[in-house]
């Protein structure tokens, strides 16, 4: 954290930028994009900021989307000095009260969403803000206060290769079957990777497969 004059302290860009770099995240969101076809808004790099949610949020384009995705660290309170649990995006070179690359849980709770499923596709999106909290976080509570249905949450720290197989998984399963629960085509998600008999057995441990889960109404 660093001090802001004008607000709540703000977050370190140069500690956002150390953190490990998360090699499959743009697979991850491109893949899923091919899944939508070209109803499908992709935002990576430098185009995944605080500012860019902001302002997709205050034109109203935000409410459109039925599903949104996250593909980045989740910190919970304390982690990487976070005053609050957040998504770390672009860092801004100059951070400000609007843009310091952690979205925290207070600032997505004023988004407007109307998405049926949001993929926080992190780590740790449905963990405790302590190690003896139980539940979801700030941080998955603050997207149903938005307005988001479901959503897609790790329960720990996840392989991002393992992000990748299953969040896919999950679309592909509902492009074919779009009846089928979230919840469902997770599980058939998980089920392929575990029935591959060609997986690396590396991919059938439940540390790769199952941080998984389906939280919300559907």
């Amino acid at each position: 954290l660093m001090d802001n004059d004008t607000g709540p302290p703000l977050a370190r860009p140069a500690v956002l930028r150390s953190l490990p770099r998360l090699p499959d995240s743009a697979c991850e969101v491109e893949a899923i994009g091919r899944v939508f076809g070209g109803s499908a808004s992709l935002f990576t790099g430098p185009q995944a900021t605080e500012t860019k949610v902001k302002l997709l949020d205050a034109s109203a384009q935000l409410a459109q989307y039925d599903v949104i995705v996250f593909a980045t660290h989740g910190l919970t309170a304390g982690e990487a000095g976070a005053r609050a649990p957040g998504l770390v995006l672009t860092p801004p070179d100059t951070p400000t009260a609007e843009d310091d690359g952690l979205l925290t849980a207070a600032e997505i709770a004023t988004l407007g969403l109307k998405a049926s499923l949001v993929v926080l596709s992190a780590c740790n999106t449905a963990a405790g803000e302590d190690a003896n909290a139980e539940g979801l976080s700030g941080l998955a509570r603050a997207f149903f206060h938005a307005g988001g249905s479901s959503l897609l949450v790790t329960h720990w720290s996840v392989y991002s290769s393992a992000a990748v197989e299953v969040s896919t998984g999950l679309f592909r399963t509902l492009q074919d079957e779009p009846d089928l629960s979230h919840a469902e085509a997770l599980r058939r998600s998980v089920l392929a990777i575990l029935d591959d008999p060609a997986q690396d057995p590396l991919r059938t441990h439940p540390s790769y497969w199952a941080p998984f889960a389906i939280v919300g109404l559907r």
